[in-house]
């Protein structure tokens, strides 16, 4: 029997229903999220307003882990059983997952000037968290420096293995060392430490960046496809 799901044509008609599903939750969440993040919650005690960059933040380094995880994933599937759709899927992520990355590192910087008295410092979370994009780096360098596309694809996602061992030092980096960055504040999520107010926004926030992420890789596996099979009708001609 054929597993017709893991062909890339199977995503391809799939995609067409969810997106339209996936824009308009996308753009609900991100419309209530956004009211209740800067209307609607109330200000830190200790950071005052300073602290509503927390509902762009936060959600931006949970995706930046989440993508990688995913990378990393599809990548075993490389490897392992050089699946088409694992591939494309695969790709598709590391431009998205370097993007939630950057605005990690970006929005955690301003957030850290007015809390630090400066905008990066040398911290174990910061750090790692840099590491992180220096890995999606490689990745998309290794795939795009050979010249076939197989062995560039199994270059890089060794890279993406090797890589997640970075995950849990970015996530209990601010356990294992000293750091100015403040500790999780879900550790427990029956007994959170950040008040409802602020968890219902953050909740919001994330749920839309959830479906921001789909969104693009929808996009992007749709176009690296199609460049595919230009390449292959141009490769015939």
């Amino acid at each position: 029997m054929k597993v017709t799901w893991v062909k890339p044509r199977y995503f391809f008609e799939v995609s067409k229903v969810l997106f339209p599903i996936f824009i308009g939750l996308g753009v609900f969440f991100f419309a209530v999220g956004l009211y209740t993040a800067l209307l609607t919650s109330p200000p830190d005690y200790q950071q005052g307003d300073a602290m509503r960059i927390m509902y762009v933040h936060v959600p931006a380094s949970w995706m930046a882990l989440f993508a990688y995880a995913l990378l990393a994933f599809l990548s075993f599937f490389v490897l392992v059983w050089r699946s088409p759709l694992a591939e494309l899927l695969a790709v598709s992520i590391a431009p998205i997952g370097a993007l939630f990355t950057v605005l990690s590192l970006v929005t955690g910087s301003l957030w850290g000037k007015p809390m630090w008295g400066a905008y990066w410092v040398w911290d174990a979370r910061l750090t790692s968290v840099l590491v992180l994009l220096f890995l999606y780096s490689g990745y998309w360098a290794l795939y795009k420096a050979y010249t076939h596309t197989d062995q560039g694809i199994r270059a890089a996602s060794l890279l993406a293995l090797v890589g997640v061992i970075n995950l849990p030092i970015i996530k209990w980096s601010v356990n294992w060392w000293n750091t100015l960055h403040q500790p999780a504040s879900l550790t427990k999520l029956s007994a959170p430490s950040i008040h409802p107010s602020m968890l219902l926004p953050l909740g919001l926030m994330t749920a839309a960046y959830i479906f921001y992420f789909f969104i693009l890789l929808i996009l992007r596996a749709r176009t690296e496809l199609n460049k595919r099979k230009l390449l292959i009708q141009e490769s015939l001609t």
